[in-house]
């Protein structure tokens, strides 16, 4: 036991060995919570003798799930323990949940999950005059306040305080309903129906949530301040029979609250569950205490939160650098500048980042990290599973897998090209729905004497049920994938497009990672291959070789040795407008100045160009609420000045030269003060870059 919790400070070791009873974790950015929880989990099963099948451990991405099984095998491997704990994301339990007990609805436990691409073309299908998107957002609202399509329809027809609004709540009604109708009648799920739907089940089958209950005997939950009001009652539910839940999260880093995140669910676990435990970890693994000053005095000055005071242990380190720029061309070039000069140093590419509030500002960013020819990655782009191309073989798959898929066959059916028009396609569904069968059986059901296609038609849909049935009889799952490109062709599809090299390159490296997970596996199965590619994280994989720049909430949970931070002006951040909510926008800007390590710049402009009109800023009141007041601006001393420069003045701030004129052995400046124009002597300005 010694060496289990030997690298474990004093408040890190009392919430490892605590056993019973609830606990709140309140885990400071950069306070060691992931080894926290892990060592807490092999505590428990490899020191006290828990059962690992009595645990559950619940995080929100993927990439944390995994690290966190890593770290914990490793313990228990250490002590002679090979224990496999259930350790996963809250949508991951869901999934296995509903696979065991979906029947409870009256469901088959083969479904198939639907991503939000999926869901947004199947309402998109439904030809309303609202927005997909707008519709989309609607129905998860509805799905995650478990309000069935009875009351929301039935809440619809009743008027609302906004009568602009009445028709707008028809409207969605309508849509839910078809769009509940068409995931149960093609044995679809969702994303919010994993947890939507085990709530459910839970809810109405009380003997089956004491029995779950009693199973999972010891819960923890990481990253708390995130959970929604849905979660936290699904956790209210597996803790039915017991309070062993111990939930690890930050107040302070709360910043989700715009997607269903509620931070009452952390403030007040205290109250919602009896003696509670709480262990406050304060003491900072990552930052410089410059950084931390800066993080902790802006904080302080939100009332929502219970309290905590990160303390540094790697020294003071570089004081926090301000950059005051004339406008957001200027702050991109200088630091570009400064990205450069950290490269030339030898620091790696990797170890540096941009954050910004808005994606709107990445625009000026990628100007002028282009024109420094400096390579970078933004996170946030369009990821791999969620390509054109890979979407198609992923649905192939599926169909390969449960060939009555009728929502991946319309999506490939016509893909590569087989000379089927829309009439050929409709005809074939109200084959299928009329004759209440899959869309695969009404082809395989299709006979040479069948007048409904055309020759051409008919020939091309037997084609293609004759090689899906061959490919599903396979053998070899490893085989399988040369034997389907043979059939299918898609990758040579792709590569006759314009951008046909790219794509076939995404092709290749989706097939060498299935090929690698079948050589890893050898009990390999496709159908927990393809439910655990639709559960992948949005945020992984930042490229070695590029720095990375992305916004503030892509940046949740990562760290970087040099960091700059930019827009930091009123307006932009905090972000001000309707619904905006001032301690959850300093709680942003505190998570971004707690991502730095070594370094920290943080940024404002004087002016904006945005929404098509130069704008007028004034520096955020983040920036005096950490105590930085002082601009560390690279000034250039110089006599010699030309139209153009960009220079500062003790009491106008920063201008652009507009014209020189040398009187007697001086120069007067015609300066532009953000509109105010001045004429100034040349003694009483210094040249800023």
């Amino acid at each position: 036991m010694e060496k289990l919790l030997s690298n474990l400070n004093e408040a890190q070791c009392e919430a490892a060995t605590h056993i019973d009873g609830p606990m709140l974790i309140l885990a400071g950015a950069g306070s060691g919570k992931t080894k926290t929880i892990t060592t807490r989990l092999a505590y428990l099963i490899g020191e006290v003798g828990i059962d690992a099948a009595n645990t559950l451990t619940l995080t929100f991405t993927n990439k944390a799930a995994n690290e966190m099984r890593s770290r914990a095998m490793a313990m228990l491997s250490q002590s002679g323990k090979n224990y496999s704990p259930l350790l996963c994301t809250f949508h991951k339990f869901g999934l296995l949940f509903l696979k065991l007990y979906i029947e409870k609805l009256g469901r088959k436990n083969n479904f198939v999950i639907i991503d939000t691409d999926d869901k947004k073309r199947i309402i998109k299908s439904f030809e309303s005059p609202v927005a997909t998107a707008i519709l989309s957002s609607e129905i998860s609202n509805y799905k995650n306040s478990l309000l069935s399509v009875e009351e929301v329809c039935k809440n619809a027809n009743f008027s609302s305080f906004d009568k602009s609004k009445d028709n707008f709540y028809k409207q969605a009604a309508q849509i839910y309903e078809k769009y509940e109708d068409y995931l149960k009648t093609n044995n679809l799920v969702d994303f919010d129906d994993l947890l939507g739907l085990t709530y459910k089940i839970l809810d109405e089958n009380e003997d089956l949530a004491r029995e779950i209950s009693n199973r999972y005997k010891y819960i923890m939950v990481d990253e708390y301040q995130d959970t929604n009001d849905l979660q936290y009652k699904l956790l209210k539910k597996l803790c039915l029979c017991h309070e062993n839940i111990c939930v690890v999260g930050d107040d302070d880093q709360s910043i989700y609250g715009w997607r269903g995140a509620k931070i009452d669910n952390i403030l007040n676990f205290k109250d919602q569950f009896k003696d509670v435990k709480i262990i406050r970890l304060e003491k900072n693994y990552r930052s410089s205490n410059a950084i931390l000053k800066a993080a902790n005095e802006l904080i302080d000055h939100n009332r929502n939160r219970l309290g905590k005071k990160l303390v540094g242990t790697k020294g003071e380190g570089e004081a926090v650098n301000l950059i005051e720029s004339f406008d957001e061309s200027v702050e991109a070039g200088k630091i570009a500048k400064c990205i450069k000069e950290l490269l030339s140093k030898g620091v790696q590419a990797k170890d540096i980042a941009i954050l910004y509030r808005i994606n709107a500002l990445s625009r000026s960013l990628e100007d002028g990290l282009n024109k420094e020819q400096i390579a970078y990655k933004m996170v946030g782009g369009v990821k791999f599973y969620e390509r054109a191309e890979i979407k198609d073989i992923i649905s192939y798959l599926r169909l390969i897998n449960n060939p009555n898929d009728d929502f991946s066959i319309r999506r490939i059916i016509n893909r590569p090209k087989r000379g089927l028009g829309k009439v050929s396609l409709d005809k074939l569904e109200k084959i299928a729905f009329d004759s209440k069968i899959s869309i695969y059986e009404a082809i395989s059901n299709i006979s040479g004497n069948d007048e409904a296609f055309s020759k051409k038609v008919k020939s091309a849909l037997v084609e293609f049920a004759s090689n899906l049935k061959e490919l599903q009889e396979s053998s070899s799952v490893f085989d399988l994938i040369d034997k389907f490109e043979a059939k299918f062709g898609v990758k040579k599809y792709y590569e006759s497009l314009p951008d046909g090299a790219e794509r076939a390159a995404n092709i290749d490296e989706f097939y060498a990672v299935l090929k690698d997970q079948i050589k890893q596996n050898p009990s390999f199965d496709l159908e927990e291959f393809l439910n655990e590619i639709t559960l992948t994280s949005e945020q992984d994989g930042i490229s070695d070789e590029a720095i990375s720049i992305m916004s503030v909430h892509a940046s949740k949970g990562l760290e970087f040795e040099h960091l700059f931070v930019i827009g930091l002006e009123e307006g932009f951040f905090p972000l001000i407008g309707d619904g905006s909510d001032i301690e959850e926008e300093r709680r942003l800007a505190y998570v971004a100045i707690t991502r730095a390590k070594k370094t920290l710049s943080l940024s404002f402009a004087n002016s904006r160009f945005y929404k098509g009109q130069r704008t007028r800023l004034n520096k955020s009141r983040f920036l005096s609420e950490s105590g930085i007041t002082h601009g560390s601006l690279v000034i250039e001393k110089s006599n010699e000045f030309k139209k153009g420069d960009l220079v500062k003045h003790k009491i106008f701030g920063i201008g652009r030269v507009s014209a020189v004129s040398k009187i007697k052995k001086e120069f007067k400046l015609t300066i532009n003060f953000g509109g105010n124009v001045r004429e100034i002597m040349s003694s009483f300005v210094e040249k800023a870059v």
